[in-house]
């Protein structure tokens, strides 16, 4: 088991995107293609339900009605119904938005942080850098960055954990492709690992069950398939992404851990294929 403390397991998504494959993986088809914009659910047996993200929210059309920001829904754009929040699947899973205390944020984008207002009593645990990326920007740099203040709680700041705040490293075993990670509770149950290159301070996500490894590896890919055939997204890919030379990285990553460790299920968050196979609807 890759943690030491097992949480139980639901991956599921809020809404989708679309964009044309090729964009997102090298010689992929010219046409559109859907891109499900993931979140997970995680039972902690003392924290109770942690989030991983929280996909789109209807806000997001509010947020995009307007120049600049309309100029995002135009290019990537968005299918979602109420139904499809992350708020409205956990109520059918059982779970009230107030009993979410921790939401985990891989980054800023919009479909990852798209439903945080859903959650009144949830507390925001992100590497510091990451927001620091985005904060500050003018208009237009945000929309490059797809970064919408307006999705953030007003009272954001007061109920953020940024990571140095909230954890402790903890190393890996030797050998193991990524040398350390951020223990978010200490104890052993979630380790976060810096995943930049999409994004400035992203973070990727190990967690088990007690049947399963998993790496949440946010938006490190597009597809499952980027890392299994070793086809990393078109070059034009690169002009919305914080860093190249970082992202060519974090994929080499994915790869080596994929190769030494293929138990490991590694899920992105825009996956079809991932969340076809396991994001099922049950609990892992």
């Amino acid at each position: 088991m890759m943690t030491s403390l097992p949480v139980k397991l639901l991956l599921s998504a809020a809404g989708y995107c679309t964009h044309p494959e090729f964009l997102t993986l090298r010689g992929g088809s010219l046409r559109p293609v859907t891109f499900p914009a993931g979140f997970t659910c995680m039972l902690h047996p003392t924290h109770g339900p942690v989030l991983f993200d929280t996909g789109y929210s209807g806000r997001f059309f509010t947020e995009t009605a307007r120049l600049p920001n309309a100029l995002y829904r135009h290019i990537t754009p968005v299918v979602f119904r109420e139904e499809d929040s992350a708020a409205s699947q956990l109520r059918e899973a059982g779970i009230t938005p107030q009993d979410v205390r921790y939401i985990v944020l891989s980054h800023f984008h919009a479909d990852h942080v798209g439903g945080l207002r859903d959650f009144p009593n949830a507390r925001f645990i992100y590497l510091q850098k990451a927001y620091d990326a985005v904060k500050q920007l003018g208009p237009l740099r945000r929309v490059r960055a797809g970064f919408l203040p307006g999705l953030l709680p007003d009272d954001f700041a007061a109920r953020s954990l940024p990571v140095a705040a909230a954890s402790a490293v903890r190393p890996f075993e030797p050998g193991f492709p990524f040398h350390e990670a951020y223990d978010l509770f200490g104890d052993g149950s979630m380790l976060a690992v810096e995943l930049s290159g999409h994004a400035a301070g992203m973070i990727g996500l190990f967690v088990s069950t007690e049947r399963q490894d998993y790496l949440l590896c946010a938006d490190a890919v597009w597809s499952s398939r980027a890392f299994m055939e070793n086809r990393p997204p078109h070059p034009a890919a690169g002009l919305i992404m914080s860093d190249r030379r970082e992202y060519k990285r974090s994929f080499e990553l994915l790869r080596q851990l994929h190769t030494h460790y293929p138990a490991v299920r590694i899920v992105p968050s825009h996956c079809r294929e991932a969340l076809a196979v396991w994001g099922t609807g049950e609990w892992e």
